[in-house]
């Protein structure tokens, strides 16, 4: 096969993975409690493209804080970055980690959106929570965050959340 056929492969350095210890990790500790200092970030090396990365949660569990009943939700989580980026495995753990926690679906979401926006500094940050019905009562919590420049996402992405419905096209 010809040789112009073929790309090279470019692999970040360490210098660029340094600080990213959780991926690869064999020896994988699983959280009890909830932990933000699990998030680890890594280089944007796209600062100058706005995009966005969204992260899907379909198991995401926590506990109801004043019966301590398992809850069960879908986490999503979108955001266009600027400098750092969230490492996925990390924010696996830190997910994982609400298991034992207990508090309400609505503070759930936005500890998680507060926390990643501290972690990141994003451009722009949002995160919704589908939770399963309790007592024939399903939430869906919806939170998001902005910089100056990306207010009018912010406002927009915030109405659109009043007419959300699970499963139907929006």
């Amino acid at each position: 096969m010809p040789t112009h056929l073929f790309r090279p492969v470019f692999m970040r350095n360490d210098q660029e993975l340094e600080g990213v210890t959780l991926l690869g990790n064999r020896g994988t500790v699983y959280p009890t409690d909830y932990d933000p200092g699990l998030l680890e970030t890594f280089e944007n090396k796209h600062p100058d493209n706005e995009y966005v990365v969204t992260f899907d949660c379909p198991e995401f569990t926590t506990l109801c804080p004043k019966t301590g009943q398992p809850d069960f939700g879908h986490i999503i989580i979108s955001y266009i970055p600027r400098s750092r980026m969230v490492e996925s495995k990390s924010l696996k753990l830190y997910l994982f980690s609400f298991r034992n926690h207990g508090d309400f679906h609505e503070d759930c979401v936005n500890i998680i959106m507060k926390d990643l926006w501290k972690l990141m500094n994003p451009k722009y940050l949002e995160v919704r929570g589908l939770f399963m019905p309790r007592g024939g009562i399903s939430i869906h919590p919806f939170a998001n965050m902005a910089d100056e420049d990306h207010q009018d996402i912010c406002r927009q992405r915030k109405l659109e959340a009043f007419n959300f419905l699970p499963g139907k096209k929006n």
